[in-house]
């Protein structure tokens, strides 16, 4: 319980600016670890998401993105962003939402870019998914096919918390380049 009443909270300082900061160092030798962590998890959830990695042209794997909302709600999560398998940067994601919401949760996020053009969309820093783009839940699997609106495939994994949730909102992508 103290766990849903901390993710809660953290969602809401992000929401009102009391916590925010630039991307973490994604190409730190812990925040690489934990990106390879939760690499290794989404391919053991759903070992059809190989071919996500194997042909996509790049990735930017985000493996805690904390969730917390009351009506209002927010998240925030650092990443580390690879170009044809190798660490180019690191970039931070926040999303804000409105609607019928309440609780907390944590939940890890892959970006996979079809193809250089939709990597550099990225990378320029005004990269945003919308409301009505949705991301998909392992739970349900990931389709067979490569499927990529817009240039891009978005893939979530539960990792703890209780969330029930009924909102719009998007979700906006900094990019940070390795020194």
């Amino acid at each position: 319980m103290s766990r849903f009443i901390t993710q809660s909270f953290l969602g809401l300082c992000l929401v009102i600016g009391v916590w925010s900061g630039p991307a973490a160092a994604g190409w730190d030798p812990e925040s690489l670890r934990q990106a390879e962590e939760a690499v290794a998890d989404f391919k053991r959830a759903n070992p059809r998401l190989e071919v996500f990695f194997a042909r996509s042209y790049g990735y930017a794997v985000f493996p805690e993105i904390v969730k917390g909302g009351l009506v209002l709600g927010g998240a925030h999560g650092d990443g580390t962003v690879y170009e044809q398998g190798k660490v180019i940067g690191a970039s931070s994601v926040t999303q804000v939402t409105f609607g019928l919401q309440a609780g907390g949760q944590t939940f890890r996020e892959i970006v996979f870019f079809k193809d250089k053009e939709a990597l550099e969309r990225f990378k320029a820093g005004n990269f945003e998914l919308a409301a009505d783009i949705s991301a998909v839940a392992l739970e349900n699997s990931a389709s067979d096919s490569l499927d990529f609106g817009g240039g891009f495939a978005v893939f979530t994994l539960a990792v703890g918390g209780l969330m029930f949730e009924a909102s719009v909102g998007g979700q906006q992508f900094s990019f940070e380049p390795k020194p």
